[in-house]
């Protein structure tokens, strides 16, 4: 195993140290200090050694481990180390690498300086506090600043030798600034404004070392920047030279981190502990630009994207970072897309470690301004995506909904008053956790001109359930809508609730409310179903399975043009935008619809082969079920359950055949005798799991 050691005294040294825990090397880290030491941990093929290495001590490392490779990733201010580090390795014949920092470019306004004498003397033809970024090494010879004692103030290291030293150099606990990095641009700025500061001392570190951050903050506050300059020009390579060197030659795979972040709904204020630390050790951020640019750090890479696999693609090229960190708004697990682009990770063939930090949904924090507890809602979404929010009112009494597009929220309100629903109440909240939060309140009919945010959340709350529902404009619904089958969240509504309507010849037929019950419950219809009802007639059985099914769709077929008419009568009774009405004679009819999960036919004008045939062409996995009444269609059924098992392999489908005998009471005087109801035969049809 070939053995490798990096003197890791930057973020670049500790970064590549970490790129190579788990690698098949063995790696020896040698930091400077102990707190160094606790930054990069050993374990596995990393051994991390603290403290100073003189030359001599260096050379007893470099014998007795015999390095294949020497990493030199110290501060460029560090110049004795290096120089150090290449005589060891000329004297030894080991290979060395150099890893250099891209300088960061101060603006016109700054001060360059060689050295900090220069600076001293800069400094001392000058008034105004001093805030001194360059460490506590060199705190000595900034002593020569007039009015050092009250004009300084140190950001160390939060160690003791830091603090030692500011003491050493006569500065009190006030002009003491214990802390570690990285600093934001932000909390650059209020430390300048805190302690009034007009110059700022710093070396130019790079983007890793914070310089952007430094250099903003002082132009957006008015403080000088003085910077100190390089001691000597370096030939080196890149971090992503020596990423892709170790690749090439030392067997090194590069396994991409990925932290999937939920920011909450946007403030920086609510992000999670967990989620900052995310964001602010992150080589790279991916995510929307709204996002970026809210939960974003000065100078932090970063690229645009939303759709799972441009995010995947942006984690498989840019091989220069290993930690990435994707920005969600919201929470994880919330209508997110973590579970797609998680999906899309692992299919892409890349080895990648992937983690989940969860964030403060939207739903969350609206029911905490409202102080409403979330427990009682259903959450729905309506951002780029259609959904039935009449068929969840009628089956729960507060949502919460997620809705997207300029006039997001007036469509909502539509809806809602098509389906009767004018008088429910929302609480629109626009700009959620932002300075310019707002939320308001109103009925969907008060609420339908107003204008709002394009990304706004809405909590509907329904009247009591015994509310007088609205009209819909067309009179021949008003005795179908003001019975409570709103309410009734199960099928097998009674047969009186459908209007059925007359023309010349008769009444519409309609699948009686018992073999309707039944022919669903055979169907085992599924959430996401997509459904056919062929031959819908009245529309009824088309009707029962759109309301079990509000995350699903069906389809209602028929030929007749006036049944096709009280088909669509009914279903705006029942305020299901899940059904469509398609007017034609099946099979034709059928050619162009989606592919089924499940089909009813009640009616096929002796088409039956030809509509079977069309069915399992477009899906093979089609549970059908088929009523027949006549002898005629009960034989031919029979027949083709026959030839479909021939052509089968032996038990992949499942069949039943079922005769329904209903009879039901009527009055005759003062006694009550049982009716019976033509037999009604049920073939049931669905593929074996497997």
């Amino acid at each position: 195993m070939k053995k490798i050691c990096i003197f890791a005294g930057t973020t670049e040294g500790r970064m590549l140290a970490e790129f190579l825990r788990g690698q098949p090397v063995s790696a020896v880290i040698c930091v400077a200090t102990e707190y160094g030491g606790e930054l990069v941990k050993s374990g596995g093929n990393l051994t991390v050694l603290s403290g100073r290495l003189p030359v001599d001590r260096m050379k007893e490392l470099f014998d007795r481990e015999a390095f294949d490779l020497v990493i030199d990733a110290t501060h460029p201010y560090a110049s004795s180390i290096t120089r150090s580090i290449c005589e060891v390795c000329d004297s030894r014949k080991i290979r060395r690498l150099r890893l250099l920092r891209e300088e960061s470019g101060a603006g016109q306004e700054a001060v360059f300086v060689r050295d900090v004498k220069e600076a001293v003397s800069f400094l001392n033809r000058t008034r105004g506090n001093i805030l001194l970024t360059t460490g506590s090494k060199e705190l000595r010879e900034f002593q020569e600043i007039t009015g050092f004692a009250d004009r300084v103030y140190a950001r160390v290291l939060p160690l003791e030798s830091s603090l030692r030293s500011c003491e050493e150099a006569g500065l009190q606990g006030a002009h003491i600034i214990a802390m570690q990095g990285p600093f934001s641009e932000e909390l650059n700025t209020a430390m300048l404004r805190q302690f009034r500061i007009s110059f700022l001392v710093t070396k130019d570190g790079g983007s890793a070392g914070g310089f952007p951050e430094k250099a903003e903050a002082a132009r957006k506050s008015a403080v000088r920047l003085v910077v100190i300059g390089r001691p000597l020009k370096e030939t080196g390579s890149s971090y992503q030279e020596v990423i892709d060197l170790l690749c090439r030659e030392y067997d090194c795979r590069r396994v991409p981190e990925v932290v999937i972040a939920g920011i909450g709904p946007g403030s920086e204020a609510l992000l999670t502990g967990e989620v900052r630390e995310a964001i602010e050790t992150a080589q790279c951020l991916i995510g929307a630009g709204r996002m970026l640019k809210s939960a974003g750090r000065e100078g932090q890479p970063a690229f645009e994207a939303i759709a799972p696999d441009a995010i995947t693609d942006y984690i498989r090229t840019l091989t220069q970072y290993r930690r990435f960190t994707v920005l969600m708004s919201g929470d994880t697990g919330f209508f997110s897309g973590t579970r797609k682009l998680i999906t899309c990770l692992q299919q892409s063939g890349m080895d990648c470690h992937t983690t989940v930090l969860p964030g403060i949904s939207s739903l969350s924090y609206l029911c905490a301004r409202l102080q409403v507890p979330y427990e009682e809602v259903q959450p729905v979404s309506l951002h780029g995506r259609e959904g039935d929010i009449a068929g969840e009112l009628k089956q729960h009494d507060r949502l919460f909904v997620l809705v997207g597009g300029s006039d997001g929220i007036n469509r909502l309100c539509r809806s809602l008053i098509d389906a009767g629903y004018g008088d429910v109440r929302l609480h629109v909240g626009e700009h959620l956790s932002y300075e310019n939060e707002k939320i308001t309140e109103g009925t969907a009919r008060e609420l339908e001109k107003e204008s709002f945010a394009s990304l706004s959340a809405a909590l509907i709350e329904k009247a009591p359930q015994n509310e007088e529902l609205s009209q819909p404009g067309k009179a021949p619904l008003k005795e179908c809508r003001e019975t409570p089958y709103g309410f009734v969240v199960t099928h097998g509504l009674p047969d009186t609730a459908f209007l059925r309507g007359t023309s010349e010849k008769g009444i519409v037929p309609m699948t009686k409310s018992e073999v309707r019950t039944i022919s669903i419950s055979k169907l085992q219809l599924t959430g996401d179903a997509l459904c056919w009802d062929v031959g819908a007639g009245t529309g009824s059985v088309a009707i029962e399975i759109a309301r079990q099914i509000p995350g699903g769709f069906v389809y209602a077929v028929e030929k007749k043009p006036e049944a096709a008419e009280l088909i669509r009568f009914n279903q705006a009774a029942f305020a299901l935008p899940n059904l469509t009405v398609v007017e034609g004679t099946a099979p034709e009819a059928l050619r162009s619809l989606p592919a089924p999960t499940h089909v009813f036919i009640g009616g096929s004008s002796g088409d039956l082969e030809q509509i079977l045939d069309l069915i399992y062409s477009k899906n093979p996995g089609a549970t059908v079920v088929v009523t027949a009444i006549t002898l005629e269609t009960i034989g031919q059924m029979n027949e083709l359950i026959h030839k479909m098992k021939k052509r089968e392999p032996e038990g992949s489908l499942e069949t039943e055949i079922l005769s329904v005998n209903i009879a039901g009471d009527r009055p005759a005087g003062s006694y009550h005798l049982m009716t019976a109801q033509n037999p009604v035969f049920l073939f049931t049809i669905r593929r074996r799991k497997g």
